[in-house]
């Protein structure tokens, strides 16, 4: 015999969640049911999968919609990044993804880092595309200025001066 069950996770060669399938009564019984993976397919079930999916898929056309418009301004400008370098425009340290988040809040445009795909740290200076992926069907290339600036740079022929250590005093216990 078979039930008919709905799906709350997705199930390699069962199904995706929300769907409704039909398994053997062990199966759902004894595996889907236990490991909340699923549920049965009672009328009040199934209305409120209905409803799930109807709100899932109107927050997905939302979040599509909010990132479109993100990547139109984000098109539209370019960001500079102000680092230190040495004279052959290297830089002393590096720009990452988590730095040119920074840039783009400064601009009001509040992006997290991990949107931010870069295949590496940039470590000279130039005029660098980046590719930001903020949706799974949306993504642009930002372009980012990374220039020479007045930082932290070390000083030439700079000596470390040697911190002197207290003296102890010749009085003894008693």
């Amino acid at each position: 015999m078979s039930t008919k069950i709905i799906l709350t996770a997705p199930i390699v060669n069962l199904g995706a969640e929300g769907e409704l399938v039909s398994v053997a009564d062990g199966y759902a019984r004894n595996f889907l049911f236990p490991r909340k993976l699923a549920m049965p397919a009672t009328p009040g079930n199934v209305k409120r999968v209905e409803l799930l999916r109807k709100k899932r898929d109107a927050d997905a056309a939302a979040q599509l919609a909010e990132a479109q418009e993100l990547i139109a301004k984000l098109a539209k400008q370019s960001f500079t990044i102000t680092a230190s370098a040495g004279a052959d425009e290297k830089l002393y340290g590096s720009v990452t993804a988590a730095d040119i988040a920074d840039a783009l809040k400064k601009e009001g445009l509040d992006i997290d880092r991990r949107k931010i795909a870069l295949e590496h740290p940039i470590r000279t200076t130039g005029v660098f595309d980046v590719d930001v992926k903020l949706h799974p069907d949306v993504s642009a290339k930002v372009k980012i200025w990374v220039v020479a600036g007045e930082g932290e740079k070390p000083v030439a022929g700079a000596e470390a001066t040697p911190i002197e250590k207290p003296k102890k005093s010749s009085k003894k216990k008693q």
